[in-house]
């Protein structure tokens, strides 16, 4: 019997996990990477958002331990933050500060480069996977039937070479060109949906006062989609090497200037100036890089009639996300493990695409239904039963900010570690109408010590 083979399109998070996930089903699994792969964590071309703010949430860290037990101790072994939420969360949501009670869930806060090098660094720990870099697909070998392989090119000599595969995935990222391949077969159109609030990212790296580098909180001022002016944000994240890692946002009017002398002013300037206090002396170890690839864009490869036997899709080729939200690295984790039951359980490739649309749904709505809020925002407006479902969340989101069982409901959504359906339970639900029940503190929640050992005694 020959040897089974399976292609993975795109070397990023997703791709590498997606192998993890092969090579337990398949003889050899091919990788098909258009960059040269950093040998260290580092930024590369193929991710957009590379040096802005990345967040992998509990429910994205436990679904990646499944399929590559260890990488959890190996992140923090190599500089990495685990951040219990919310008692080590200073976060203004919409509806005011979250209380720190004790820790419900987690976040592990790194560069994306990092993370990209530590998952890459576990997966091909397995011989099974090889990996051809400077390599982009061309086409996919097959028809409208079945796929059996892609045609790829050399980026440098342009050679190309046909690779069969008896899977093939794409986890190609925003710039996926599956829709235009499915169409060369003669399949339907692919059904799409976006929504842009038109936001802008603005991220500089800073070193942490010594005394705030080994253990500080995250530090998060969100934006009120309500507000009648543009959503601006700033976040600060501890990262490895005793560094912060500062993102500023805003949408359609209100984006984020790249002039560095403006950096630490429009920190200042959103809901609470927190976060441009506490970065007001801090030293500055980058520019200040910035990007609109934002869009909340989906493919909804799940709702075609015919789909191709030998062919997946997952991660940013089928969903992109809003990345205030931190979603989307855990989406494709827990993906993933959707891929690896379905091809457990024998099934159908349609059915497993399918599996991976529920894994999407969640976090699609959750930002969506956001951003749209937001003025001058494009994109399909909510229906009624979404806009009562919006203002549900809304007193939910502010309920959490005084009841322990509320807030633990929503960090369990948010950091996708339950299913969103929990929002709604009776319990939930009965708590959310009844509402907080003591005033919301209207002062950033970081500790006097905290403050102090940035910005010196007060």
């Amino acid at each position: 019997m020959a040897p089974t083979h399976a292609v993975v399109l795109g070397g990023g998070l997703a791709g590498m996990l997606a192998a993890s996930v092969l090579v337990r089903h398949f003889d050899e699994v091919t990788v098909v990477e258009r960059d040269k792969l950093p040998d260290g964590p580092e930024p590369r071309s193929g991710v957009p958002q590379a040096r802005h703010a990345h967040l992998l949430m509990s429910g994205g860290a436990r679904a990646i331990e499944s399929l590559l037990p260890g990488t959890m101790d190996a992140l923090v072994a190599a500089g990495a933050h685990r951040i219990g939420v919310p008692n080590d969360l200073v976060s203004l949501s919409a509806q005011g500060w979250v209380p720190r009670f004790p820790e419900m869930q987690f976040i592990v806060s790194c560069s994306r480069g990092l993370l990209d090098w530590v998952v890459r660094s576990q997966a091909l720990r397995d011989n099974k996977i090889s990996v051809l870099t400077g390599t982009e697909p061309v086409s996919l070998l097959g028809d409208r039937a079945a796929v059996t392989g892609v045609l790829v090119e050399d980026r440098i000599s342009r050679e190309q070479i046909s690779l069969e595969g008896d899977l093939v995935i794409d986890a190609t990222g925003r710039g996926s060109r599956l829709p235009s391949w499915l169409a060369d077969f003669g399949l339907p159109s692919v059904h799409s949906e976006s929504v842009d609030s038109g936001l802008a990212y603005a991220t500089r790296i800073f070193r942490a006062p010594e005394s705030a580098a080994s253990d500080f909180p995250i530090v998060n001022v969100q934006a009120n989609p309500r507000d009648p002016h543009p959503g601006c944000t700033a976040t600060l994240l501890p990262i490895e090497d005793g560094r912060w890692l500062v993102t500023l946002s805003g949408t359609r009017g209100g984006e984020p200037s790249t002039d560095e002398s403006e950096f630490v002013a429009f920190a200042r300037s959103v809901r609470n100036p927190v976060v441009g206090e506490l970065i007001a002396s801090a030293e500055p170890l980058t520019p200040v890089y910035g990007s609109h690839s934002t869009a909340n864009r989906r493919m909804f490869f799940e709702r075609m009639k015919s789909w191709p036997a030998g062919l997946l899709a997952l991660g940013d080729s089928v969903a992109t996300y809003n990345p205030v939200y931190g979603h989307g690295m855990s989406i494709a984790a827990q993906s993933a493990v959707a891929l690896d039951a379905g091809l457990a359980a024998g099934l159908p490739v349609g059915r497993i695409q399918r599996s991976i649309g529920k894994v999407v749904d969640g976090a699609w709505a959750m930002a969506t239904n956001q951003d749209i809020l937001y003025p001058d925002a494009v994109g399909k407006p909510l229906p009624l039963t979404g806009r009562v479902l919006q203002r549900y969340v809304d007193r939910l989101v502010r309920t959490a900010t005084t009841e322990a069982a509320v807030t633990r409901a929503f960090l369990d959504a948010f950091t996708l570690s339950a299913p969103m359906a929990n929002l709604v339970s009776p319990k939930v639900v009965w708590a959310t109408m009844r509402g907080p029940r003591r005033e919301v503190s209207p002062e950033p929640t970081l500790t006097a010590a905290e403050r102090e050992r940035v910005t010196g005694p007060a």
